[in-house]
């Protein structure tokens, strides 16, 4: 069978799949374990199995050590630069914020099942107050759990992952080139969603100059900041006069804003697509003048302008 000349690369494929998409970079590191665990069929092997296992558990806490003490080292302000690199829109941000404030560090124990999730989770845990040693062992039962999963898959599945692989090995493709075109497939479609999703966007937005003027022009306007708890805890400040806004209580916050005056949204990532998603919710529910600014806050502070302390409630 095909899995055979492959079984003995396991723990080193399992380690390095798994450990790239730990720290970002655009690996099916899932698919990659399924097809890892269809090669250890053949070898029938228990060590070898507990290898890969180990490689792959190695691996993952490499990756998230690192996402976790770089949180450590720079606080929230690292989000800013996941929303840059990521793939993903940048709402995966602001959930990864939402879900760690209900659940703390225990969710970890689940993140890696949700696309996105673990790599903005991780460094929110290094950024607030988690112990190395608390984080260590959440990480490392969820790890071992989501490794444990997709070896499972591809050892039940083996029979049919191995006919694939024989059918394109016939064609000349090995498994590097079969790995690599299905790289290069999914980074295609994700920034081809997220440019036209960008794209669509680019319409409504507002700069900040627009918005110096819109507020000089019409005081009334709204200014929503749709941060999350744990990016204002890090960064108190906000846009003059604007209102606090939480997806976690949309519902019942949307109801209450004006909906024929001028309202524009804000967050803390520089492409912006969590404001943006705001205001599309908005604009639906019925309100006219809907608009992100671009940059967010800080675009604004980089213009110069003046920013308020945050007046905590009790």
């Amino acid at each position: 069978m095909a899995s055979v000349n492959w079984s003995d690369t396991a723990p080193v494929v399992a380690f390095i799949g798994v450990f790239a998409g730990a720290i970002g970079l655009p690996v099916p590191a899932m698919p990659t374990l399924i097809v890892v665990g269809s090669t250890l069929v053949a070898a029938r092997d228990p060590v070898l199995i507990l290898i890969t296992f180990l490689g792959a558990l190695a691996g993952a806490f490499a990756g998230d050590a690192a996402w976790f003490l770089t949180g450590r080292r720079f606080g929230y302000r690292v989000l800013d630069g996941l929303c840059r690199i990521s793939l993903s829109p940048d709402t995966c941000v602001r959930r990864a914020s939402g879900f760690f404030e209900k659940r703390g560090v225990k969710l970890l124990l689940i993140s890696r099942f949700i696309p996105g999730l673990s790599l903005v989770a991780i460094p929110i845990a290094g950024a607030g107050d988690t112990r190395f040693s608390r984080f260590t062992l959440y990480d490392l039962l969820g790890a071992a759990l989501w490794i444990s999963v997709g070896l499972s898959v591809g050892m039940l599945f083996y029979r049919q992952i191995d006919a694939v692989l024989a059918t394109l090995k016939q064609f000349g493709l090995g498994m590097a080139a079969i790995a690599l075109i299905g790289l290069l497939l999914w980074i295609g479609f994700r920034y081809t969603r997220r440019a036209l999703l960008i794209a669509q966007l680019r319409k409504s937005r507002i700069s900040v100059d627009e918005l110096s003027v819109l507020l000089a022009s019409e005081p009334g306007a709204l200014i929503v900041d749709v941060r999350s708890a744990l990016s204002r805890r890090d960064d108190p400040f906000v846009i003059p006069g604007s209102r606090l806004f939480d997806l976690a209580t949309a519902d019942a916050a949307l109801a209450t804003l004006p909906k024929h005056t001028s309202v524009v949204i804000y967050c803390s990532c520089p492409n912006e697509v969590s404001a943006a998603k705001v205001a599309e919710r908005l604009s639906k529910l019925g309100f006219s003048n809907v608009r992100p600014l671009t940059g967010g806050i800080g675009a604004w502070r980089q213009a110069g302008r003046d920013v308020e302390a945050i007046i905590a409630t009790t």
